[in-house]
């Protein structure tokens, strides 16, 4: 499995996740504080600023994450970034 955190600066997380689609393994924040508008408690911990920790994204693939999804998912962010 791998895990990337990545920072969009300027736009909110849950706003990302919420445009991604539910199909997306991706999250903001921590499991444990679901449905929250809270930065995690690692980021916070590392002293993120709150200005780059709200746009942080999780996302996850695994063995078998396939090309095309991970095209979608770069397709869908480059959309959201174009209709801001």
């Amino acid at each position: 499995m791998i895990i990337l955190n990545v920072s969009f600066l300027g736009y909110n997380g849950s706003d990302i996740l919420s445009k991604l689609g539910d199909d997306i393994a991706a999250s903001t924040g921590s499991a444990c504080h679901a449905g929250s508008i809270s930065i995690s408690p690692v980021l916070k911990a590392m002293n993120i600023p709150y200005e780059i920790a709200r746009g942080a994204v999780g996302f996850s693939s695994g063995r078998y994450t396939t090309q095309e999804e991970i095209d979608t998912v770069l397709k869908r962010l480059k959309e959201i970034h174009t209709t801001k």
